[in-house]
């Protein structure tokens, strides 16, 4: 059985488990779909490179205590099966909203210690998940 497709307007929510603090993934962030020659209830099918929203996509400020001096790292996902379609468009599958999947969080900069000499976090990935949420509750694919 298939699942729903992902359009523009739909949602990803990353969570990595606290003490880390990651501003730009306290809510879920809108996706921009690509797949602009088939629509879904209007709006352009999302396909696979659309999953990462432009917003999060650059270095990200981060904290965590004691390290309560922001540093930077990049997220990156990784897509599971289930949330693919077999079938292309233009090469590339569908996303479909599937189950949750890995999220990374890998430090760039890490967030240090305010105290003197400054400490830095010793721990340069940080482990998350993500999934996503769509209103689209009629049209599905597999």
């Amino acid at each position: 059985m298939g699942d729903f497709i992902l359009r523009t307007g739909d949602l990803l929510k990353v969570a990595i488990p606290p003490p880390v603090v990651v501003p730009m993934l306290g809510a879920p962030v809108p996706l921009l779909g690509s797949g602009t020659n088939v629509l879904v209830q209007a709006m352009p099918v999302c396909l696979l490179g659309d999953e990462l929203p432009n917003l999060l996509k650059g270095p990200l400020p981060y904290a965590e205590p004691p390290f309560t001096i922001p540093g930077t790292g990049r997220l990156t996902l990784t897509l599971r099966p289930a949330n693919l379609t077999a079938r292309t468009l233009r090469g590339k599958p569908i996303l479909i909203k599937g189950q949750q999947f890995p999220a990374l969080f890998a430090v760039l900069t890490p967030a240090t210690t305010p105290a003197v000499p400054p400490e830095p976090d010793p721990v340069p990935v940080k482990s998350g998940t993500a999934e996503f949420i769509t209103a689209n509750k009629t049209v599905t694919a597999s």
